[in-house]
């Protein structure tokens, strides 16, 4: 019997392959997001310094979401983020999906960090 490879895993390659081409740099630091079945967490990075400008999650205290796991949660990060990020200074960014589909929770955190002013 043939055996079927792990969701995550095949979604751990996709977002090897992606970040191949995908750098984010000091003037445009790369936007992650990581989905898990609970909550949704999003970063700015900085690759060349290797350190994290801006972070938020749907378990911040001050979103105050009762569940983190629903496209309302995605958009308040996603405000969220784009709040922080424009508070420092970065108006534009490389929207990294970490290897999931542009669909649901990720595309609506995406929409609203456009929304709220980042550039991608």
């Amino acid at each position: 019997m043939l055996r079927k490879e792990p969701k995550n895993l095949a979604r751990k390659k996709r977002h090897l392959r992606l970040r191949r081409k995908l750098v984010g740099t000091a003037e445009k630091p790369r936007l992650n997001v990581f989905r898990s079945l609970n909550h949704i967490y999003a970063q700015i990075i900085d690759d060349e310094q290797g350190a994290t400008l801006v972070a938020a999650g749907s378990m911040d205290k001050e979103l105050g979401l009762e569940y983190g796991g629903n496209i309302t949660a995605a958009k308040a990060v996603g405000e969220a983020i784009a709040k922080k990020a424009l508070a420092k200074g970065i108006k534009t960014v490389v929207f990294d999906r970490g290897g999931y589909i542009y669909h649901g929770r990720v595309a609506a955190l995406a929409t609203a960090a456009r929304e709220a002013g980042l550039d991608f």
